[in-house]
């Protein structure tokens, strides 16, 4: 029972790590130091964190850590440079509460501590370019001040009920390990924005045509997956954003058909030649500017749907061009047999009955 204790405060540590570094470290050191926790035996090594110099440097980075945090998108200019410090330093602390029983055990400790501090890095820095699409900085604040009231209830239950805590936390690490692919996608495409609005000129671009022509092989996916063959108006890349059908975070081209009805297909490319194609029909049309990219909406009001498409920096110009068309063809008179749907169309084997298939 004794080991699994210290290994539940080892791993503890290591998960508030990723969260924050400098506050774990701040927080044991000031609770060593002002006997608020009587360290057991098998606790002995970290009484170093007690040492004023420790406590201080460790609480003026913190003190630093807390005002940055608040700041949107330069907090997660903070957590990018902390991706291997984190990781590092809860490796590290993670080995100090074990002492040094063997070096093997140390090794093994140390990785698979910095494994659970690299996690919870990851989801605390997903979250964080999530809310940073907010345009105001309340919410920044809010999950902000969340996350260090969180990592000192954790703290305090941790040398409490060692137990209890590791079973919290391993409950949260079973979900972040679902949602972590999907959290890793989410900072990719961010981060991608991101540099495509670094590259972006000064002034921005003014589009006047859209593109009409499909990539090789999203050309091919298409004579494969439509039926009747669609004779392409335009055809535009973007990114999904939050919607019912169609995955988030996936590139893709937005279609259109020179038939003129309102109606668009979303092209979606996946692993080992597999494709998607999403039909959406009678729908209303809405565009926003983001900072990062220009998103539009696209609203069917009696199935409830949503689906989101986001234009980066580069092709944001087409946004307005293809808002302009889809509303023409909806104020355009409809031809009565018309019937709406809303159908994904796959030719990947054995996905004809699952609309929401990952790829």
């Amino acid at each position: 029972m004794e080991v699994l204790q210290t290994l539940a405060v080892a791993l503890g540590l290591a998960a508030l790590s990723g969260y924050s570094l400098y506050l774990t470290v701040f927080l044991t050191g000031l609770a060593i130091h002002f006997d608020w926790i009587h360290l057991a035996p098998q606790y002995a090594s970290l009484s170093v964190l007690g040492e004023p110099t420790i406590i201080i440097i460790s609480g003026v980075l913190f003190v630093l850590e807390f005002f940055v945090d608040k700041i949107p998108w330069l907090d997660s200019i903070w957590d990018a440079i902390h991706t291997i410090i984190r990781p590092v330093g809860g490796a590290l602390l993670a080995i100090q509460t074990l002492g040094h029983p063997q070096p093997a055990f140390d090794v093994i400790v140390g990785l698979l501590a910095a494994s659970v501090t690299f996690t919870a890095h990851s989801v605390k820095t997903g979250t964080r370019l999530m809310v940073n699409q907010s345009p105001e900085p309340f919410s920044n604040v809010a999950v902000s001040l969340g996350e260090n009231i969180m990592v000192g209830g954790l703290f305090a239950l941790l040398w409490s009920h060692p137990l209890i805590a590791i079973i919290i936390l391993l409950l949260f690490f079973s979900l972040a390990f679902y949602f972590l692919p999907k959290i890793w996608r989410a900072i990719g495409v961010r981060v991608w924005f991101i540099r495509r609005k670094l590259k972006q000129p000064a002034r921005g671009q003014t589009e006047t045509v859209l593109p009409t022509k499909l990539p090789g092989r999203y050309q091919h996916a298409l004579n494969r997956l439509s039926n009747p063959p669609q004779q392409i108006a335009w055809a535009v890349p973007c990114i999904t954003g939050k919607g019912k059908l169609i995955p988030t975070d996936r590139v893709g081209y937005l279609v259109a058909s020179t038939d003129r009805l309102p109606k668009v297909h979303f092209l979606v490319k996946g692993w080992f030649g597999a494709a998607n194609l999403y039909e959406i029909d009678e729908f209303s049309v809405t565009l926003r500017q983001r900072y990062l990219y220009d998103e539009l909406i696209l609203y069917t009001p009696g199935k409830h749907d949503r689906y989101t498409f986001r234009f980066d920096r580069s092709t944001a110009g087409f946004a307005p061009l293809v808002a302009a068309d889809l509303q023409s063809r909806i104020d355009a008179p409809k031809p009565l047999s018309l019937i709406p749907s809303v159908q994904p169309v796959t030719d990947e084997p054995g996905m004809h009955q699952n609309p929401e298939f990952r790829i």
